[in-house]
């Protein structure tokens, strides 16, 4: 799963034979990077160096599969975003063309597939749950905790889609609120609270996928707090958009508080899910 500021808006990655594959919501259609694909069919060991010889070929020979390219940000390995050679599904067939390789036919397949799936989707969201739950079965989460985090998912695109029409566009000013909310509510940053859990800095591993059923309960309700008071307010400035992010996050802060004093304990947990689904903390 995706990672970044819990989930970027119409933005993940899928796999093909375990390898994964970015892609990114464009112009209404999914763009898919071609480096990636590159790595996936020709097993090569710098993926890159082999798009840029094709690449080079190909406008050689004069063909316009390089010009239906697009250079679109995606998150590198080690977090940061590059702008990247992504082509949508039609583009990324003719350049699966040029390449000579026995995984060809079984990845257009699977790409046709990916494609049906969305429109699938579109026609009736509660598909893309159903699949979402799946992935989540499969690697081992309960069924308590899947059904808190696709709830989750739910509440952070009703937070996304509010701040949109607050006129909040770029993903850095997404990260700057979502981090505001995180502080109010669990006293750190989304990065200091993977580096808590020990997560892997390089890692696109999704902090949400990693906490436990009491730390995405108040999650959310930093974030559906955040999202009731935007709705009722209407705040207009960047600044006050932050504000309002602090206000709902500090709900969820005092309530977890309260809790912890119930319980005597910390709600904050070290605890991770890097080992077979199982919630652990890593290396210890």
């Amino acid at each position: 799963m995706n990672n970044s500021n819990e989930i970027e808006p119409k933005s993940k990655l899928v796999v093909f034979q375990s390898k994964e594959i970015r892609r990114i919501w464009h112009n209404e259609e999914w763009h898919y990077s071609v480096v990636d694909i590159c790595g996936v069919l020709t097993d090569s060991a710098d993926s890159g160096a082999y798009w840029r010889k094709l690449k080079q070929r190909l406008k050689q020979e004069g063909s316009e599969v390089v010009t239906i390219c697009h250079g679109l940000k995606l998150k590198a390995p080690d977090g940061k975003k590059r702008v990247t050679d992504c082509g949508n599904t039609k583009g990324i067939f003719r350049i699966i063309q040029s390449i000579p390789s026995k995984k060809a036919e079984p990845f257009k397949l699977w790409l046709a597939q990916l494609g049906k799936e969305r429109l699938d989707e579109i026609e009736n969201p509660e598909l893309a749950q159903a699949r979402m739950k799946e992935i989540y079965e499969k690697k081992g989460y309960p069924k308590d905790w899947i059904d808190k985090r696709l709830r989750g998912i739910a509440i952070r695109q009703n937070l996304t889609d509010e701040w949109k029409e607050r006129g909040i566009e770029e993903q850095r000013d997404f990260a700057i609120l979502t981090a505001e909310i995180s502080i109010a509510t669990f006293g750190m940053t989304p990065g200091e609270y993977r580096n808590l859990k020990n997560l892997p800095e390089k890692s696109r591993a999704n902090l949400r996928d990693h906490m436990d059923d009491l730390e995405l309960i108040f999650t959310m309700l930093g974030e559906r707090m955040t999202t009731e008071i935007s709705k009722e307010e209407e705040p207009y400035t960047f600044g006050e958009n932050k504000d309002v992010a602090k206000r709902g996050g500090k709900v969820a802060g005092n309530a977890r508080k309260e809790a912890e004093k119930e319980l005597g304990r910390s709600i904050i947990s070290k605890k991770n899910y890097l080992n077979n689904g199982q919630l652990k903390i890593d290396n210890e």
